[in-house]
């Protein structure tokens, strides 16, 4: 297994300051497994390369393993001391932990400062999937390449190995890349080769922090970090998604509301806007169109007001995790008999859309392709057609706010598109000339006074009622 980190730039040899690793000389590290070494195969003034090598003893690992039988030729032939996995990550938290803490009595200041780094991964298992990489890194802003071979140039029937070697490079803290390497590679793999406790979720949580919890693909990285552990990753994301996950224990009580809401997630501010704008159209039954993992459903069942509220998702394992989620099975009476889990399309004619008085479509709309947006359109406006539809979507011109999005880059994955501030009125001035309804635009998060605000927010009002 080989790891290795290139700085480029002034004073590169620097770099062994960083990880506390000296240049002039190779350094050995006993694992329980294997070795470990450091070295660096080159340095100079401006390109300085440190490379991590992991020399794992596949009869000493066969021993050890949990579960295994003698006799049994898998535990002596594998992949596992060869392709870059949970020991790899083990190892860098072994031997650069500093590092990855950001600590850097030499150098404070350099630690500190985002540097020009690239890093080569051999042997990742991807299992062919193609776009996994990119996935993984690119919304962290790295650039990301990978190279594949071949299983064997003389029989190329047997298609192409299920392990890429990986490099991504950007301008970034080596802490953070050390940290971003560190959770990513057993994503790769899906197989720890220790026992995974309940404390792993802090381990990640800690190793996340600054950035999982905004990546796109968080749910993906959480669940195949923790593989069978599937309570584990339930509970680490509600981590994540929960409303005080930027609440510290040393609040000051004196602290300005602006204070407040700037630590507060963008996702509880954009749930709290579309809450009170229901209440505030006096809505007593309500549907919750795209609803995801049931966030703003959960919170509408808490309001007196609200009689009714049907939960509508296009996917059933969606809808399984929210039931989850919302603890239907065990849920107060009262509550359950005002909720109804449904799953439909949003781009087709639904009876049971129609009837309520409030549609709530959040973060939705980017997710449909363009050519399917009239079919939505009718399916809301013109038959469902409720009293009011409150609507949420993602503002393209504060993206140039985050500091890992590349130029022209949408928010998610999965997003078909992204409005401007223009693009998003001219579309509800036209649901309103086209369905009958009046529409109130407004901002949700923090005030760009260039680019505006990162979600935009429309309630629209049928008129004539």
């Amino acid at each position: 297994m080989l790891l290795t980190i290139t700085y480029e730039g002034k004073n590169t040899q620097e770099l062994g300051y960083l990880l506390h690793k000296n240049p002039e000389r190779a350094q050995q590290f006993e694992l329980s497994l294997g070795k470990a070494y450091v070295f660096y195969p080159e340095v100079s003034d401006t390109r300085t390369t440190a490379a991590l090598l992991l020399d794992i003893d596949p009869l000493d690992l066969a021993r050890g393993k949990v579960g295994s039988k003698d006799g049994g030729l898998f535990d002596y032939v594998n992949d596992r001391p060869y392709a870059s996995t949970s020991f790899m990550s083990t190892a860098i938290i072994r031997i650069f932990s500093t590092a990855m803490n950001g600590r850097c009595d030499k150098r404070q200041q350099l630690a500190d400062t985002p540097l020009r780094l690239t890093a080569t991964i051999c042997s990742l298992k991807d299992n062919g999937d193609t776009e996994l990489a990119k996935e993984l890194f690119e919304p962290l802003g790295y650039t990301v390449t990978t190279e594949r071979t071949q299983l064997d140039d003389s029989f190329p029937e047997w298609g192409v190995s299920p392990y890429v070697d990986l490099t991504i490079s950007g301008t970034v803290k080596l802490s953070e890349l050390l940290n971003h390497i560190y959770v990513l590679i057993p994503v790769f793999d899906k197989q720890k080769h220790y026992y995974i406790a309940e404390d792993e979720i802090q381990k990640l949580l800690d190793h996340g922090e600054g950035w999982l919890k905004d990546h796109p693909y968080k749910e993906k990285i959480t669940r195949r970090y923790f593989t069978a552990r599937k309570s584990f990753a339930r509970k680490a994301l509600d981590i994540m998604l929960s409303d005080d996950i930027a609440e510290t224990d040393n609040t000051d009580e004196n602290e300005n509301a602006e204070d407040k809401k700037a630590r507060t997630p963008l996702n509880t501010q954009r749930l709290e806007a579309v809450k009170n704008a229901v209440l505030n159209c006096g809505a007593a039954t309500v549907i919750d169109l795209g609803c995801g993992e049931c966030r703003l459903t959960s919170m509408l069942l808490n309001e007196q007001q609200i009689q009714k509220v049907t939960a509508c998702d296009v996917s059933v394992a969606e809808l399984e995790k929210a039931a989850q989620r919302l603890h239907l099975d065990s849920m107060q009476i009262y509550r359950r008999n005002k909720l109804t889990l449904m799953q439909a399309s949003l781009t087709y004619r639904d009876k049971r859309f129609e009837g309520y008085d409030c549609a709530c479509v959040v973060e939705v709309i980017e997710h449909i392709e363009p050519m399917r947006i009239p079919a939505f359109e009718r399916s809301v406006f013109e038959f469902a057609a409720p009293k009011t539809v409150i609507l949420t979507t993602p503002n393209i011109e504060y993206n140039i706010n985050y500091e890992h999005m590349q130029d022209n880059s949408l928010r998610h994955g999965d997003h078909r598109f992204e409005w401007t501030r223009d693009e998003f009125k001219a579309w509800t001035e036209h649901i309103c000339d086209k369905f009958g309804y009046a529409c109130e635009i407004s901002g949700i998060g923090d005030v760009d006074e260039i680019h505006g605000t990162p979600t935009q927010m429309a309630v629209f009002t049928k008129t004539g009622q």
